[in-house]
């Protein structure tokens, strides 16, 4: 199981919000390409990262930031958050970023993720798929779509995406535990690699995610607030390619 360490910018600094709430914030760092650092020397392989500012906007804000991010480490980085143009999908490519997560436009014009695959592969586009009560949220989590998650994630499998940033609004920041039954019924219901967010708060919680059959997770406030060793949790359930644990 692939583990991804968060780093949420917001103004140029590491935070972490409660249920996507841009009024619930919390300032972890104010130099998120040390925060990087760090989870990269304790052992992360890739990072999430999620320019909150640039949800809201529409267009990617922390632009600085996510390049010092990229040279910092060398490790894979993915990033999400207010990318909705093929052009915003190049820059950060070119940035060094090696996956982009859409989100807002996979609901709004599915068709967009097919072109994207197309122009840059399979292996750079993520859809984010934000759900609150099985609906996607789209706008920063702050428009509930009549889409289903189940539907969307079919639909992006269809035109040719293969991972999917799953997130349960309700779950994020809470720190009681991630949706492992719908997270484990997408991954069932898609063949898709389903990559857990929100919710995660201890090693029991990424035991069953582990134990479900789920290929990631996403883990943020659990490290920020030290329920979760990363070293700990990389010996226990991160394996390589050939499925040796590392």
């Amino acid at each position: 199981m692939q583990l991804y360490p968060a780093i949420d910018i917001k103004g140029g600094q590491c935070v972490r919000l409660t249920q996507g709430l841009f009024d619930n914030v919390k300032v972890y760092s104010d130099t998120p390409a040390d925060m990087a650092r760090m989870w990269r020397d304790q052992g992360a392989t890739f990072l999430h990262l999620v320019d909150l500012d640039g949800a809201l906007a529409g267009r990617s804000v922390n632009e600085a930031v996510i390049r010092s991010i990229v040279e910092a480490v060398d490790i894979p980085v993915e990033i999400g958050g207010g990318i909705r143009t093929a052009e915003a999908v190049r820059n950060m490519l070119d940035l060094g970023v090696a996956r982009v997560i859409i989100g807002t436009k996979a609901v709004e014009r599915p068709e967009f993720m097919g072109e994207l695959v197309a122009a840059f592969g399979p292996e750079r586009i993520v859809a984010g798929v934000d759900a609150r009560d099985g609906l996607v949220a789209i706008q920063g989590w702050e428009e509930l779509s009549s889409v289903t998650a189940r539907e969307l994630c079919l639909k992006m499998k269809e035109l040719g995406v293969l991972h999917i940033v799953y997130t349960d609004i309700a779950r994020d920041g809470m720190l009681n535990g991630p949706n492992v039954e719908a997270t484990r019924d997408l991954t069932m219901d898609t063949g898709l690699d389903i990559i857990a967010s929100g919710g995660v708060s201890s090693m029991e919680d990424l035991r069953r995610l582990y134990d479900a059959g789920i290929q990631g997770a996403i883990i943020g406030k659990a490290l920020y607030e030290n329920r979760v060793d990363l070293r700990e949790a990389v010996r226990a359930f991160q394996t390589d390619r050939t499925g040796n644990g590392l």
